[in-house]
């Protein structure tokens, strides 16, 4: 191990936990399946106005990876960390497990030689290295590559030949190529002509209306479904609309028995899971169920992730600051579910807002984004987009009531929880 000297200085000058916001960032692959994600924190004591990449958060973060749970945060995905010389330099980067997180070292890291041997030592030891926001092929960069499995191109605003120089060149030395800040279908699909082989960005999460688009067969079953919940169908009737598409009751069931739903026994019945889920439960995993991946039979799709977890990060908050109001952490949940079925359908959310009956506080939210459960949605929105929205978040959490440290423990359980939907 290389001694710098410099780690009782890192242990010294780290910010306490939840000091920080987290944000995790999805990276998906060709299929557009969710592999990775991108962990950011910033310092929130920094105030509003300089709310930016803070290696200190990052630092405090990896030193506390056991308190934070790594893996209840990424689930079965791999993490993405940025990391500076300092961070590198210090020996708490071997609290992070070498399986479950890829090093990003950053463009303004100088390759010293201390450096380059710190990189090798921990390569040595089964960690995963990525270059971020990779814009030439330098000499610097070139002492680094041999050691580097990814490298991470930023393409706002990189011009295509730029970009096709950048990949050949990159994908010749053998590298896997990750384009970072894809935000269209458009920049998806030159950077798949050009062999990428990941995306952060998002893209996929970009409402593409489509007149006279149709559901697919399984999403027009459950919305009948979730007709008849409000309706107040009997169970047979309900039961025997589950049964007209088997890759539902399959699902369903599976959703049942996943350890995110609470079960204390195997549920193996269609009619045991209607009556051991309720009403209310039984709308809530049919708003679910619409974002599964129904050709390819499992719940892995992007857009789910986004859409669970903002869905349960909202009922979350809503029960900390309205505690024992069950409607209103439905209605919240709803809220999250329902802000990304848009992009889900390729129709407007006016449209679709005419087809499904809502409440008054659930349209103002989804359309407008006003009242409470719109002041929750922005949270949510301006969290994911943190780069972007972080100066926002402060105003929109007294505004709230909500403290960071609350956040921070919501934002966890809400993780865990989208994640074993896609492991259910």
């Amino acid at each position: 191990m290389i001694t710098t000297g410099i780690d009782q200085h890192c242990a010294d000058n780290l910010p306490r936990a939840k000091e920080f916001f987290l944000a995790r960032q999805p990276i998906l692959n060709s299929k557009e399946n969710l592999v990775a994600y991108e962990l950011l924190f910033r310092h929130a004591m920094a105030g509003p106005a300089n709310v930016v990449d803070d290696l200190s958060a990052t630092a405090s973060v990896i030193a506390h990876a056991s308190e934070l749970g790594i893996v209840n945060v990424i689930g079965g995905a791999l993490g993405f960390f940025n990391v500076d010389a300092a961070v590198l330099m210090c020996d708490f980067v071997n609290f992070l497990p070498n399986d479950k997180v890829v090093l990003e070292i950053l463009e303004t890291v100088e390759a010293t030689p201390e450096l380059v041997a710190r990189v090798s030592e921990l390569a040595a030891q089964g960690y995963t290295f990525a270059l971020d926001d990779v814009t030439c092929c330098s000499e610097a960069l070139q002492q680094l590559l041999p050691l580097v499995k990814i490298i991470k191109i930023d393409i706002t605003g990189m011009d295509e030949q730029k970009l096709t120089t950048l990949a050949l060149h990159f994908k010749s030395a053998g590298k896997l190529l990750l384009a970072e800040k894809v935000e269209t279908i458009e920049q998806f699909r030159i950077c798949m002509d050009l062999g990428f082989h990941y995306f952060q960005g998002y893209y996929f999460a970009r409402p593409v209306i489509l007149s006279g688009k149709k559901l697919a067969p399984s999403q027009v079953i459950i919305m009948e479904l979730m007709a008849m919940i409000v309706a107040d169908a009997e169970n047979t009737e309900i039961e025997s609309g589950i049964k007209k598409d088997a890759s539902l009751v399959l699902t369903l069931l599976r959703l049942a028995n996943s350890p995110g739903a609470g079960m204390l026994q195997r549920i193996d019945s269609l009619s045991q899971a209607l009556a051991v889920l309720g009403r209310r439960q039984l709308q809530r995993w049919l708003q679910i169920m619409l974002y599964a991946d129904s050709e390819r039979g499992h719940l892995t799709s992007p857009l789910l992730q986004l859409a669970s977890t903002r869905g349960k990060l909202l009922e979350l908050i809503t029960e900390k600051l309205h505690p024992g109001e069950r409607t209103m952490a439905d209605i919240a949940f709803t809220v999250g579910i329902m802000s990304l079925m848009d992009t889900l359908f390729g129709q407007s959310m006016k449209e679709i807002l005419e087809q499904v009956s809502v409440v008054d506080d659930v349209g103002d939210a989804l359309l407008y984004r006003k009242g409470f459960y719109g002041d929750l949605l922005k949270l949510a929105e301006y969290i994911e987009r943190i780069e972007q929205t972080g100066a926002l978040l402060i105003p929109t959490l007294r505004k709230l009531g909500l403290s960071i440290e609350d956040l921070y423990e919501l934002q966890l359980n809400a993780f865990e929880w989208s994640n074993h939907l896609s492991a259910a």
